[in-house]
């Protein structure tokens, strides 16, 4: 499912227990779903995931601090580097795309290109995201 999306706003850039989550993703008939929930809506097995979502974004530095990040489902190369022996084997990762503010009014996007910690290659960060883009898929 290439258009599936998690939107995470911080309304207050560095309070990362505070925020609004919004997941965009087509049903199985085709018919885009939105569904929005707040940091105290999200199921209690699924907040280890959010916080490795924390964690990356906590390596802004203080200088930037995350108001947005888009979240999306990517296929990465499963190690590094690719043994010359053998095919090489993809995995499911999740990579982040951040817009962040410092304190002097700037804006600035942040992508997983300038960030490796944005690329989460974390089980529990793909579980996460699929828990939100395919609640509708198989009714």
């Amino acid at each position: 499912m290439n258009s599936a999306e998690i939107q995470i706003q911080f309304p207050k850039p560095g309070q990362w227990d505070e925020f609004d989550l919004t997941a965009i993703y087509q049903d199985s008939d085709g018919y885009t779903r939105t569904e929005r929930c707040t940091a105290d809506e999200i199921p209690a097995e699924q907040a280890p995931a959010m916080q490795a979502v924390v964690a990356a974004l906590v390596g802004l530095g203080e200088d930037w601090q995350a108001v947005q990040v888009w979240a999306r489902l990517d296929h990465v190369l499963a190690s590094w580097p690719i043994s010359e022996d053998g095919p090489f084997e993809m995995a499911e990762a999740i990579s982040l795309t951040v817009e962040a503010v410092n304190e002097q009014g700037g804006r600035r996007i942040f992508t997983p290109a300038q960030y490796q910690e944005f690329t989460i290659k974390d089980p529990a960060a793909v579980a996460f995201f699929k828990h939100f883009t395919t609640r509708y898929e198989h009714e």
